[in-house]
């Protein structure tokens, strides 16, 4: 019993440290920006003012147009990855494949990749004389140039397809581990009772992936929601100093953070509030996210049951 309690007592040694630091650098910081979310923050002077950072939120032009701008990467952004990287996953799981791994590392270097470097990559490829306008423009696709940095459109459609460039391989990894534990009687099993490769995938391999979609479909969407470098590395200053992009159209919620804190006259109040905004959002959608995918489950088995596939 006494040497037991002396193990428990170095243990609490070892942990000692790393509970300190955990308390000091994440619980405190969570605790104090709420705090600062009710307070109005001025360089040193802090002064309580209730929920008028919340009021002001909402009639907040520039936060909604932040809004609106991450919701749209959001939808169209995250849906085109997650299915590029469960497609090659799959294309990349077939052994009748040559040079597999080369494929693989191929796919996923781009998500180890230095911000600032592939920023600098993609505005060389889509700058008014880039690779892409010429190439268009051999291909007779195009008659002129086009400005890709300068129309809001083409510049968020440059930032999407950066981002799919980025992270899809990165996502594609789990999927492809998740396909490589599945067992290969089940495909078997399919194959004897006439299904083909495709009713398979279908049928055995995206049920059994459902974890590892939910898993980086929440993970997106959060990363979506904090989007800050790829905006504000791509962002060329739109038509004056205080945009980021053209008409804004790289002002995302984070980015709109960093301005009240940095760029304008600096509010820490208000921009812990805006912080808390994205954090209730993001509680939000996982919570419905994962409440899909338990009806969505639950479906599926009462399904089975009626078939005679669940006893």
């Amino acid at each position: 019993m006494a040497n037991e309690k002396r193990l428990d007592r170095i243990g609490w040694y070892f942990i000692t440290p790393a509970c300190v630091l955990l308390l000091f650098f994440i619980v405190y910081p969570i605790f104090f920006s709420l705090y600062l979310s009710f307070t109005s923050t001025k360089g040193i002077v802090s002064q309580f003012v209730g929920v008028k950072n919340y009021l002001r939120m909402f009639g907040d032009p520039m936060f909604f147009l932040a809004l609106e701008n991450t919701f749209r990467l959001l939808l169209i952004q995250v849906p085109i990855m997650l299915l590029l990287s469960i497609t090659f996953a799959a294309i990349l799981n077939n052994k009748s494949i040559r040079f597999r791994g080369f494929f693989r590392t191929a796919l996923f270097l781009p998500s180890v990749t230095s911000l600032i470097a592939y920023s600098i990559l993609f505005k060389m490829l889509f700058s008014y004389d880039g690779l892409v306008n010429n190439t268009l423009i051999k291909l007779s696709i195009i008659d002129a140039p086009l400005q890709w940095m300068s129309e809001p459109r083409l510049a968020t459609f440059v930032l999407v397809i950066a981002m799919i460039w980025r992270w899809t391989g990165y996502n594609m990894i789990f999927y492809l581990s998740a396909m490589q534990n599945i067992s290969e009687d089940l495909y078997e099993a399919a194959s004897i009772d006439g299904s083909s490769k495709v009713h398979s995938f279908f049928t055995i391999t995206i049920p059994l992936l459902k974890p590892i979609i939910l898993f980086t479909t929440v993970m997106s969407t959060i990363g979506t929601l904090q989007l800050f470098d790829e905006p504000m590395n791509l962002s060329q200053g739109g038509t004056t100093a205080s945009m980021i992009g053209p008409d804004n159209c790289f002002l995302t919620l984070s980015v709109y953070i960093y301005n009240i804190c940095f760029k304008y006259t600096p509010n820490f109040g208000y921009a812990a509030t805006v912080s808390y905004a994205i954090l209730i959002i993001i509680a939000l959608l996982t919570f419905i996210q994962f409440r899909l995918s338990g009806d969505r489950e639950e479906a599926m088995r009462k399904t089975l049951e009626r078939k005679g596939g669940v006893r």
